[in-house]
């Protein structure tokens, strides 16, 4: 059986004390083994670090940005490879894995900018003779904690921003879908990064918390659940460390009764049940405004939803494939029932879907629920699997209060064709990421990504210029060079109080 190791420098492999499963999601059969690290790798994989970020730091920006350059173009000629590795790990689809892939490489190519972004400011003449100036520059070794569900994206958004400004990144992926920040990590060293800046440790709580704790590392970057977020953030910060930690989502789409329908169900169809909803800015609650555009929405939905083809993750022609794992199918398939137990209409029932000559698959059919009310436990909690709900709101006020009052404020999205009500709708709603007649309101790159409330904790977001504020410190210089070589008698004036 396969292996999957850390990637640590001098690290020899082999079988460690401790092991985790890695499935096929399509057959349910484990394909793989992954090492399960803790203190003394962590330790291994820290010195390592330490004796290369200081020369990494000093080289120009402009070589460090020649490695990214390097590391993209070896990631798209290897792009097929990679898809398929993530794909059978993970479950989705090959066009969404490399959608994966490729939303990673956006933020690499912004981090190819670097020598642009890390300059600084510069005043000159603050005070008589004296100049101000400020450098940005890397706080050391950073640490990213990221998801299964996104396993080439998110570790790229963390380490690509991160070693462009000179640091030295320590990776833990989810022990689930590994293989990928392997092979990102043997890319990087062949792009000509130096041994040491990216290093992958795989585990679990057991090295979450070894990270959490270890003075060595300035700063953690971290994407997963809500209630694990909370704990990665405090734990983090009561340690001395920079923590920016991005939690779940219940992301609402409001439909106006102006809205193009049928955009709408093409919109909705890949928005909630792409990559089998185990996206954090899936759609998976809509709100129509009014019963009349209720029912319309629901009478065009039932057919694309029935018309989905759910298949293996390499069938071309599936519009998704299976689940991580079983216990995530069992746990999507138990919030269903909870919506039917609280009163919920299921309009479409995907439990007990079965893939002929895959039935130990982990797959699950796309579902749809009517009437959902807000006070439903099914409403107030991330499903993170191919459900859609429709909570129906009566007029504008209420459908902007939905995704307002939610617990969650990751991304939201209105279709309409009135300007002013979208404007009204995007100043207004309470949430960080809005879409205006676009389902998933990822932003680009050179833009920042980050929800509200307890979608994320911490001040800054995700890569552009706030990932470069989070992987630097500031330093502001105040000099002065006096006239004739420092032997004038002018007494100092603080630039401020000149």
């Amino acid at each position: 059986m396969r292996n999957i190791d850390h990637v640590i420098v001098g690290h020899n492999g082999g079988a460690g004390a401790r092991t985790g499963e890695v499935f096929n999601p399509n057959t349910g059969q484990v394909q793989a083994q992954v090492q399960l690290g803790g203190q003394a790798d962590l330790d291994k994989a820290i010195a390592a670090a330490q004796a290369a970020q200081p020369g990494w730091a000093a080289t120009n920006p402009q070589r460090r940005a020649r490695v990214m350059f390097a590391f993209k173009a070896l990631v798209e000629k290897n792009m097929d490879e990679l898809a398929h590795l993530l794909s059978s790990e993970h479950g989705k689809v090959i066009a969404d894995a490399k959608g994966d892939i490729q939303r990673g490489l956006e933020v690499i190519e912004f981090a190819c900018g670097i020598p642009h972004v890390l300059k600084g400011e510069y005043t000159q003449g603050a005070g008589p003779g004296i100049d101000v100036y400020s450098m940005r520059q890397p706080l050391g070794i950073g640490a990213g904690i990221t998801p299964f569900n996104f396993p080439a994206m998110i570790p790229m958004w963390m380490f690509g921003v991160a070693i462009a400004c000179g640091n030295a990144f320590i990776l833990k992926p989810s022990e689930r879908d590994p293989s990928v920040p392997v092979r990102l990590a043997e890319l990087m060293l062949e792009a000509g990064a130096p041994e040491g800046i990216l290093q992958v440790v795989h585990g679990d709580k057991e090295m979450v918390d070894a990270i959490l704790d270890h003075l060595a590392i300035s700063a953690v970057s971290f994407v997963g659940s809500s209630d694990i977020a909370h704990y990665v953030y405090r734990r983090g910060v009561e340690a001395g460390k920079r923590v920016q930690a991005m939690g779940g989502a219940k992301n609402h789409g409001i439909v106006m009764p102006d809205a193009d329908l049928d955009q709408v169900v093409a919109d909705l169809s890949g928005a909630a049940f792409g990559s089998a909803g185990e996206r954090c800015m899936a759609l998976p609650v809509v709100v129509p405004v009014g019963d009349k555009t209720a029912d319309a929405l629901r009478e065009k939905l039932i057919p694309a939803i029935e018309a989905l083809r759910v298949g293996v993750s390499t069938d071309a022609e599936a519009h998704y494939g299976p689940v991580v794992n079983a216990a995530h199918k069992q746990r999507v398939e138990n919030w269903i029932q909870t919506g039917v137990d609280e009163g919920a209409e299921l309009v479409v029932d995907g439990r007990g879907f079965q893939l002929q000559g895959h039935e130990q698959g982990f797959f699950i059919g796309p579902s749809l629920f009517d009437r959902v009310t807000p006070d439903m436990q099914a409403y107030k909690e991330e499903i993170f699997g191919p459900v859609l709900q429709i909570v129906r709101a009566p007029d504008f006020e209420t459908a902007l209060r939905l995704p307002s009052d939610h617990q969650y404020g990751n991304g939201v999205a209105i279709f309409t064709r009135n300007g002013h009500a979208a404007r009204e709708f995007a100043a207004r709603v309470n949430v960080g990421m809005v879409g205006i007649n676009v389902p998933i309101p990822v932003p680009v790159a050179y833009h920042t990504f980050g929800g509200w409330k307890r979608s994320a904790f911490g001040d800054t977001n995700q890569h552009g210029m706030e990932g470069v504020k989070f992987w630097t410190k500031v330093k502001t210089i105040t000099q002065r060079w006096p006239d004739g070589g420092g032997t004038g008698d002018s007494a100092f004036i603080i630039p401020t109080m000149g």
